[in-house]
């Protein structure tokens, strides 16, 4: 059996759907139980609770051969890397309670720097928390640019006839479909083959500029000719503001773009065949865009 935290989520949903395809048994963890429905007719084993209660999270991965941890990515918390915390100090304690001895962390290019990286500071500390654990087999999967983060953007390049963001626009930055991330995922889980602690990065199909991804989501909602415009730090976190970020997300969120544009959140390998997925961005960008609006 296999335990698959967020499995409502974008990543969680296709690694838990993987594994029921594979013939895993699988138990899957979400906040909602709803959400979880469709998961429960898919033939998983559901459990309603929340990721910040270690017991919780010790009772659903007991017994489990293996289990998928997150942390769940809320951009409303007023201080974000302490919520991280307290969401990844149950994940680590619950791995230990429940005895678990094969985990695969979604973590993310740039977690191997300790500051200075936005949102994904959280995943270096959270990194850190289950290298501590002993006893334990411990694969980090580190990907790149979700799609799906450029395809949030559509109703504001549909109303504005802009895409901004506080990303360079000429930097090639590590961009990939949140389907593969789960079958890599899912994979892993499978074959349970790797051992002591690994990183696997994954590129996705090729690295694309944001006024490349721009250009491609533009095409794909009848704006041709749709441009990327950098928005000034301070304009771009006022504006995430308005659209529902905490203020200390917002600033996250565009020291991440900083730190993207001038190289602090880079792949630590070159590209390889291991790390690149197949699915581009051109291929799905019309049904991640009907997915928003559905």
């Amino acid at each position: 059996m296999i335990t698959v935290m967020g499995a409502t989520g974008q990543v969680g949903r296709q690694i838990t759907q993987r594994l029921l395809e594979a013939g895993e048994q699988v138990r899957a963890i979400g906040r909602n139980p709803g959400a979880l429905a469709a998961l429960a007719a898919a033939g998983a084993e559901t459990w309603a609770g929340d990721a910040a209660d270690a017991e919780f999270l010790a009772r659903a991965f007991r017994g489990a051969e293996a289990v998928h941890t997150l942390l769940p990515y809320d951009p409303t918390s007023a201080d974000f890397r302490a919520e991280q915390q307290r969401l990844g100090e149950a994940i680590v304690a619950a791995v230990q309670g429940a005895g678990v001895r094969r985990v695969v962390a979604l973590s993310s290019i740039g977690a191997d720097v300790p500051t200075g990286t936005g949102f994904i500071a959280s995943l270096h500390d959270q990194e850190q928390r289950l290298r501590k654990l002993t006893g334990i087999d411990l694969l980090f999967l580190r990907p790149g640019v979700f799609f799906e983060s450029i395809t949030a953007a559509v109703d504001m390049a549909r109303a504005l006839g802009v895409n901004a963001d506080a990303v360079a626009p000429e930097v090639p930055v590590p961009m990939i479909a949140t389907r593969d991330v789960g079958a890599a995922a899912a994979a892993a889980l499978v074959a349970r083959d790797w051992s002591g602690v690994q990183v696997r990065e994954l590129h996705g199909p090729c690295d694309l500029t944001y006024a490349e991804a721009t250009s491609i989501l533009g095409a794909a909602i009848g704006l041709p000719d749709l441009q990327y415009v950098r928005l000034p730090d301070a304009e771009m976190a006022d504006a995430l503001v308005q659209a529902g970020f905490s203020r200390d997300c917002a600033e996250l969120h565009v020291q991440m773009g900083r730190a993207l544009s001038d190289g602090t959140i880079a792949p630590l390998a070159p590209r390889t065949a291991e790390a690149t997925t197949l699915t581009r961005f051109e291929a799905i960008v019309g049904d991640l865009v009907q997915d928003r609006a559905a």
